[in-house]
């Protein structure tokens, strides 16, 4: 019996043995949602990328998708290790495919990882509310997107009673935040929703200004874009990654979604708000993809 019991004990230290060695042994994928276009979203994360591969010791990409969807599905079948969602995203890759969140970046001169969903129009439309949308063109960024697809339509139903698509006259969707804020820049919509990160963002570049896009409705705080690693990770290797990232502002300049100061450790629980929104809206999976 002692034997047996040693015989097992063996082989399941093998076989994390080998999990372990199996993921080190190729490159680790680092999924992108497309918040905005994915040119920039590369850009913007390659000093973290850089780091996260000197840090573990071994290689690590960048990948990206067309849509929220993408990486979410990407995490499910294995091809993406980490990677950095919206916080409905993260619901969905939780759901999907055991993902876990723990770390969210902390933005620069604050101490929250807050940010909040806003909804803009062109300046000069006339439109002051979201009352005075009903019947218009909006569009929103994805339907996984927290503060581009969930948290607008909460504020819709909140404001009038009914859903995006029943109060609105046409309801698209953008694929990014920066280009949902273009869409109201060129008019080819009455209204759109983003968020206040990418917004202060494209009035830095210039890309839009406070007399082509104007803020008529902001949301209550929602919590922070975490990075997210898969659950089926080794526990040593999960380890590593969260101790490489929430050490990462000793080292480098710290980037991510918005102007990052440093990154701090957060659990599932902490996007229970995310949850209670779904339920409440009464949202199947199927409709946030």
């Amino acid at each position: 019996m002692q034997f047996n019991k040693l015989v097992l004990s063996m082989l399941i230290g093998a076989s994390l043995m080998s999990a372990t060695a199996a993921v080190q042994a190729r490159e680790l994928v680092l999924g992108l949602i497309p918040a905005d276009n994915n040119e920039e979203m590369i850009k913007t994360f390659e000093p973290m990328r850089a780091y996260l591969e000197k840090k573990l010791g071994q290689k690590v990409k960048m990948f990206t998708a067309t849509d929220y969807a993408g990486v979410i599905e990407a995490m499910k079948k294995k091809r993406v290790d980490i990677a950095w969602f919206g916080p409905l995203s993260y619901y969905l890759a939780e759901q999907e495919a055991g993902a876990e969140a723990f770390a969210v970046g902390i933005r620069e001169g604050s101490n929250s990882a807050t940010y909040k969903s806003i909804i803009v129009t062109p300046c000069d439309s006339g439109i002051k509310s979201i009352m005075d949308l009903q019947g218009k063109s909006v569009a929103f960024v994805d339907p996984a997107s927290t503060s581009g697809g969930l948290m607008p339509s909460y504020m819709v139903k909140q404001a009038t009673g009914k859903m995006p698509q029943e109060f609105f006259g046409k309801f698209t969707y953008a694929g990014s935040h920066d280009a949902a804020e273009l869409a109201v820049k060129n008019k080819t919509v009455d209204a759109a929703a983003d968020n206040d990160i990418t917004y202060p963002k494209m009035l830095e570049k210039g890309l839009i200004t406070k007399e082509s896009n104007c803020i008529i409705a902001e949301s209550s705080p929602l919590p922070g874009s975490p990075l997210v690693y898969r659950g089926d990770l080794p526990k040593e290797l999960k380890a590593q990654i969260r101790d490489a990232i929430l050490n990462a502002d000793k080292e480098i300049k710290v980037t991510g979604y918005g102007k990052i100061s440093h990154y701090v450790a957060v659990e599932p629980k902490d996007y229970q708000m995310i949850r209670n929104m779904v339920k409440e809206l009464g949202l199947k999976k199927e409709q946030l993809k």
